[in-house]
């Protein structure tokens, strides 16, 4: 997940254990769970293209599974998978491009505060949120988002092809759907979870093996509280990961998680 505070997954932060996957398994797959409402695209789409390079020079198979959601730059690293999978309960979808803010002119003019703005170039200081917005400051956004979008619907249909099987209208809106409706749309190929799917391909006496991807903040924070030492050398620390989960929250809300 990504908030403004915690830039949330990136390559350098999980190439390593990535990697180690790839590494590790001595069968011809690579299984790889996601559970995630969304984040960079850029930082998706390096991560795609490390899984598809590590694919193809191990000569390996890789199997995604959605839990909660994989959901916009979520459902962007599902499609890395040679084949997709989710659980029953799993939202998965919402492939477009969202920019969300608030406008804070009429507060500060109730407050008595001026917004001072100096720049060097017409457009530094665009949808700046202390300002009114302005109609071309918008459409520039949307232009990019539409740009940012092509590239998201050209991923997937690159990878996913003839098993989509609605009109691009319906799965390229950003809409998200259940598991089920996914799965009639061609968004993912079963439903069915990591161990059930990977003993099917080997065998009962299969040994799963996790690699997990390291955890920051307060989300990874939870599993060991902050010691007294820690608050005192970096109280704002807190505060910062406080804000952070909140965002957090919010995005998993989105999907009534």
């Amino acid at each position: 997940m990504s908030t403004p505070l915690r830039p949330g997954l990136s390559l350098g932060a999980t190439a390593a254990a990535i990697e180690r996957a790839f590494s590790l398994s001595k069968l011809p797959s690579v299984a790889v769970l996601i559970n995630s409402p969304g984040g960079s695209p850029v930082q998706s789409s390096l991560i795609f293209k490390r899984l598809r390079q590590l694919a193809q020079e191990k000569d390996k198979k890789i199997y995604v599974f959605c839990e909660d959601v994989a959901a916009s730059g979520g459902y962007y690293l599902a499609v890395a998978g040679d084949e997709i999978y989710a659980d029953a309960a799993s939202i998965v979808g919402s492939i477009g491009v969202i920019s969300a803010g608030f406008g804070f002119v009429d507060a500060i003019e109730k407050l008595g505060i001026q917004r001072r703005v100096y720049t060097a170039g017409i457009a530094k200081g665009q949808l700046d949120p202390f300002q009114p917005e302005k109609p071309e400051d918008v459409e520039r956004l949307k232009d990019l988002q539409r740009d940012v979008h092509d590239v998201f619907i050209g991923v997937v249909k690159e990878r996913r092809g003839s098993k989509l099987a609605v009109v691009d209208s319906e799965v390229f809106s950003g809409a998200f759907w259940s598991a089920k409706r996914a799965l009639d749309i061609g968004l993912i190929d079963g439903i069915t979870d990591v161990r059930t799917k990977m003993r099917e391909l080997h065998g009962d006496k299969v040994v799963l093996r996790m690699v997990p991807t390291a955890r920051s903040g307060l989300l990874g924070a939870m599993r060991r509280p902050p010691s007294a030492q820690e608050f005192i050398a970096n109280p704002g620390s807190l505060a910062d990961d406080l804000v952070s989960a909140i965002e957090a929250r919010g995005l998993w809300s989105r999907y009534g998680l």
